[in-house]
Parts: structure tokens; sequence; C-alpha cells
């Protein structure tokens, strides 16, 4: 999987991406992840990449020459998608990840300022795609998020078993159990003893049988 980014920060990538499971799944040659400026697509000297709105309106909007260079140069893959992030997308869900696993590249168009001219929409992305019905300062925390959900589902990068488990993975439990770990009795006001917070006796009884039972009536509640 590989994945090009087309951004004006790209620098606002690169602590993320080299963390964790990421870094990990980067290293192991399972997924690529590249920033690519958009500015480097532009021709004038000012490196100028968005423009005022025909008909007026505030703002600036990104000019879709420079992203149609961008898209025709990074276009790698006969199995690939050119995804747009806008608030007026659709809504990304666990569905549409597991969908976009299966490509070879997709490469992600981050907006700002008042977002794109809508040929970029019309004409050069696949789809468009939002992460809730709220508005950001740009593409680049949708960018985000999307490699991360997606990049789970790749072979590999996560152990399978932790997939299966994991909320929304089966339409029947769309939400995991709760989990505890150590220590079974927290005390968060020590002076006073009858305010402790406990773990559920079940998981402390060592009876598999039961534990598994009462995690599935848990899920999805």
């Amino acid at each position: 999987m590989r994945f090009d980014i087309v951004t004006i920060f790209p620098e606002a990538f690169e602590s993320y991406f080299n963390i964790s499971i990421l870094k990990r799944a980067q290293k192991k040659g399972l997924l690529k992840i590249y920033f690519h400026n958009l500015r480097d697509w532009t021709k004038d000297k000012h490196q100028t990449v968005d423009d005022r709105p025909f008909g007026g309106g505030a703002g600036m909007i990104f000019k879709v020459e420079p992203i149609f260079k961008a898209v025709k140069e990074l276009k790698k893959a006969k199995k690939s998608r050119v995804i747009l992030f806008s608030p007026r997308g659709k809504l990304l869900d666990q569905k549409r990840v597991r969908s976009l696993s299966r490509y070879k590249q997709i490469i992600l168009l981050c907006p700002r300022y008042e977002g794109v001219d809508e040929r970029v929409a019309r004409y050069i992305a696949d789809e468009t795609i939002s992460i809730g019905n709220y508005v950001l300062s740009g593409g680049e925390l949708p960018a985000m998020v999307l490699v991360d959900a997606v990049s789970r589902l790749i072979p590999k990068v996560i152990k399978e078993r932790s997939l299966k488990e994991e909320s929304f993975s089966f339409p029947d439990f769309p939400c995991e159990y709760p989990q505890y770990t150590r220590p079974a009795i927290f005390y968060p006001y020590p002076k006073n003893k009858r305010k402790a917070w406990r773990v559920p006796k079940i998981l402390l009884s060592g009876n598999h049988k039961e534990i598994e039972q009462w995690k599935k009536k848990q899920e999805g509640l």
C-alpha cells in the first residue's frame, strides 16, 4: 500500500507517522507514506496555489491546475484512489475504510482556506470524504485519520486477533467490551475505603466460559 499526501504543510505529518505501529509498518515495507508540497507543481515565483473565488466570497480557494499536475504525476498504480477531504463529503466509516484497504495506492488531497475549486471534486478526485460534521482548518488531520485507519487493515501491520476483537470489526458488535487491568481495586480517595473503584468480579474468577459470556453481553452496549 502506498499513500501520497498532497498538502502545503508536509511537515505536519512527520512526527505522527514516525511513531508506533505506522513507523514499524514502514520499516517492514508493508506500506509507504509520502508527503508532497502542492507548491512544487506551481509555475510562478511565488508558488501560488490559491486565488479569489469567482462571484466573490470570503477567503481563498485552491486552484485546479497545480492539483491536476500533482495527481497526474503521482498516480503510479492501476488500482489507485484519489480522495479529497471536505465537510461536504461522505462520512468515513469502517466499511469504507475496509474498502479502501484493497487499493494499491491512495492519493490524499488536503485543502486549506475556503476549500478547492469545484472542478477538483468533479474531475480529479474519485470521491470526497469527511471525518465528521464539523469544520477543520484543513485536510491534514483527516488524512492522518484515514491513513491510520486503513493501515491497520493491511495484512501483518497489526496482529490478526487484535483486528477481530476491535470495535466496529463486526456489524453485530459495533462496540468492544470494557477492559480492565491491575490493580483490581483502586482507591481514588485513600482515606475513604468505601469509595473504591473495582474490577467486575467475573473477570477475576478464572472461569473462562463465563468471562466470554460476560464479554458478549457487554459488546454493543
